[in-house]
């Protein structure tokens, strides 16, 4: 990793903080700046802070680190970076001690997240702890995926527990942890699409946000694009980083690259299992999966997660909106064979439309307030 380790975080500015947000990955960052951006309407002098990246800088939180620029996925990724996680973990921990928020907001991003939790709870700062510092996690782990153990401890550690998926909350049932269903940010009355489907567009790629994985799967999506051949391709980059990943691999004539940010039409999609699947299935998109981990990585993954796909949407319906090709079934030939019938069957796009509404209609479900609302009632700043 080229990152520097992290030094000293600043202090608040004013000398005071009512709330730190920590979001460690770029759909986290987007996610938490809606958040921020909607709390500091309806308070205005609530002072933020956050570790996150240029979201949750541009809603007006004061941004003491870019975590996002550093994010990664899979045990032998984490073990490779370890001293830069360690390191930016330690100054959390000293950060939170010496100035004291109110709350903090850990925003998804668990396998970081939970351990700042449980070391607040073990230094006496968490409220739980008979600290000052209210603890309050958005977003809630795969628990359902893997490890459903960890809900106990979340339940001694945490404070409260936000969900964007409605069947979360039966999750936690056995446990005496406040959780809310606080609607899944897609469905909001402000969600700006970033994708939306037109017959003549381009193919969309979207190998993803994290550098490591992107290094993997990049290759896959534009090989296969390659193969069809038929039609140009736009390629959605989070960050400047991951552009750099993207380039260096290659980058075919007839393939743009476009910078996160305003909506972009297209007629079909590969893409990696994150955050972007789920807007390209909810605007209609057809499109199949394609996702390569580090293979020791992938051996204990299929070890421990017991769930039928990979991707959230498949797994919301049941069935594969997106046909999923995993380590060596991402190939090429299957790639091009899933872009033939995105954009040559008929039957093809109007399954994956009544589809997309049939996930509408799961994540519509009644919610007790925003997530805004969420934190100023769960973090005590009502009073």
């Amino acid at each position: 990793m080229a990152e520097a380790l992290p030094h000293c975080f600043d202090a608040p500015v004013g000398g005071r903080v009512d709330l730190l947000v920590i979001a460690g990955e770029h759909s986290g960052d987007e996610q938490a700046a809606r958040v921020v951006a909607e709390l500091r309407a309806k308070r205005p002098g609530l002072a933020v802070c956050a570790l996150g990246g240029k979201h949750l800088a541009a809603a007006g939180a004061q941004l003491l680190h870019d975590l996002t620029a550093s994010s990664v996925v899979g045990f032998v990724e984490v073990l490779k970076n370890y001293s830069y996680f360690k390191a930016t973990f330690d100054e959390i921990v000293r950060w939170v001690g010496e100035h004291r928020p109110r709350a903090v907001c850990f925003v998804d991003y668990p396998g970081m997240n939970l351990r700042i939790a449980a070391a607040l709870n073990e230094r006496g700062l968490a409220a739980k702890a008979g600290g000052p510092v209210k603890l309050l996690f958005y977003i809630s782990p795969q628990i359902w995926a893997w490890k459903a153990g960890r809900r106990f401890k979340m339940a001694r550690h945490l404070d409260a527990l936000a969900c964007i998926f409605p069947f979360e909350v039966g999750c936690y049932a056995d446990t005496d942890l406040p959780v809310d269903f606080v609607g899944h940010p897609f469905l909001a009355d402000d969600y700006a699409p970033p994708v939306r489907y037109a017959a003549d567009a381009p193919v969309l790629l979207l190998p993803g946000s994290r550098k490591q994985a992107v290094g993997r799967i990049w290759p896959l999506l534009r090989e296969g694009h390659a193969a069809y051949g038929k039609r140009a391709a736009r390629v959605i980059y989070p960050s400047t980083a991951v552009r750099e990943v993207i380039e260096a691999a290659g980058v075919p004539e007839g393939v743009e690259l476009v910078p996160n940010g305003g909506v972009l039409e297209a007629s079909a999609v590969l893409t990696s299992s994150g955050t972007m699947s789920l807007h390209c299935a909810i605007a209609g998109l057809p499109g199949a999966i394609a996702y390569r981990a580090n293979p020791l990585t992938y051996l204990i993954g299929r070890m421990l997660v017991k769930i039928p796909y990979l991707g959230i949407n498949n797994l919301l319906l049941k069935e594969p909106m997106y046909p999923e090709y995993l380590q060596g079934a991402a190939s090429p030939a299957a790639l091009s064979a899933e872009l033939r019938s995105c954009l040559e069957d008929t039957r093809r796009l109007e399954r994956t439309r009544a589809q997309a509404e049939a996930l509408k209609t799961i994540l519509r479900q009644p919610a007790e307030g925003t997530a805004a609302d969420w934190v100023l009632r769960r973090g005590g700043f009502l009073s």
